[in-house]
């Protein structure tokens, strides 16, 4: 398999490790905390929440809000949750900032859908659409599950899901930030690229296996997607991201940083080169980085801002 990996180097101290299945994937809350046990309530505290949003998120649980907008006849409704009406609110913003690179309905409609934020209802105008919100759903539970941390008054911590959506609050004591490596796995290995001690930032990895294809959904053809492609950004980076999106239906937006990486990165395995530095220009702070071919066939990763690394 190839593909992007997120993956914590290691740490000097004492850190509690705590997961939990979700999603199809294991989310990981690894944080500090004097008092072990009231760490892991906390942690089993968010681990709820992210059940609960999974029941809400996913189109393979029969009644999710999800299932019942993909089930949706023109002209027909569908009451949701604030989860799930944030989600749709993001999603329709990637959309709109990646010229229809990110898009949730796979090129089958999400703009014909009317989001009420207020009502928190979601109207079809027309048949057909299918939304899917697995390049969004884990990093926004990443999120909520940060916010369940800190109202428990944790707040150096570092959560993740499966490593591709990661989100780093303060870090642990001793250390410059949560150190970070991020890595080319090809079949028998994974090759670092990049160490990245991180605090108040977010971080996401999207790869294909080989042999897969990337359908881009403004064409609804297959196009030849580079393998990975990584996202990261300090947090503060990518709220003006989160107000457009609240402001599209006058309802605001919780901050979702990890969700926003993951959208980037996502979009990235599709964007030309000059599309990803438009990005990155547009979110100051916010980085790229995507594996193409190198010299002799072998991994080459390019930064934006432009740095080149042959592994």
């Amino acid at each position: 398999m190839s593909g992007a990996g997120v993956t914590l180097a290691g740490l000097s101290g004492e850190v509690h490790r705590f997961s939990h299945a979700a999603m199809a994937t294991v989310f990981e809350i690894v944080c500090e905390h004097p008092d072990p046990q009231y760490a892991r309530q906390a942690a089993w505290a968010a681990f709820d929440l992210t059940s609960r949003l999974e029941q809400e998120l996913s189109r393979f649980i029969e009644n999710s809000d999800i299932s019942r907008i993909n089930a949706l006849a023109p002209g027909q409704t569908a009451l949701v949750s604030r989860w799930t009406m944030e989600c749709l609110q993001l999603a329709r913003q990637a959309w709109t900032e990646t010229s229809g690179a990110f898009d949730i309905s796979l090129g089958s409609g999400l703009q014909t859908l009317d989001l009420d934020p207020q009502r928190l209802t979601v109207r079809a105008n027309a048949g057909g659409v299918r939304i899917d919100l697995g390049g969004i759903g884990k990093g926004y539970a990443v999120d909520r599950m940060a916010e369940v941390l800190q109202e428990w008054d944790i707040h150096q911590a570092l959560i993740h899901g499966g490593y591709s959506s990661v989100l780093a609050l303060k870090a642990p004591p001793g250390c410059e930030g949560w150190p970070l490596t991020m890595s080319v796995r090809e079949e028998a290995s994974s090759t670092p690229f990049a160490l990245i001690h991180a605090r108040q930032r977010a971080l996401s990895a999207s790869g294909t296996r080989k042999g897969e294809h990337i359908i881009d959904p403004r064409t609804g053809q297959p196009v030849r997607s580079r393998p990975a492609a990584w996202a990261s950004a300090d947090v503060t980076a990518l709220t003006e991201f989160c107000r457009k999106a609240g402001g599209l239906g006058g309802a605001a937006v919780n901050e979702s940083p990890a969700a926003v990486a993951e959208v980037f990165s996502t979009a990235f395995l599709i964007l030309e080169p000059e599309e990803i530095a438009a990005c990155c220009g547009k979110y100051p702070g916010l980085e790229a980085w995507i594996q193409e071919d190198g010299p002799g066939g072998k991994p080459s990763i390019r930064h934006f801002p432009a740095r080149q690394l042959v592994l």
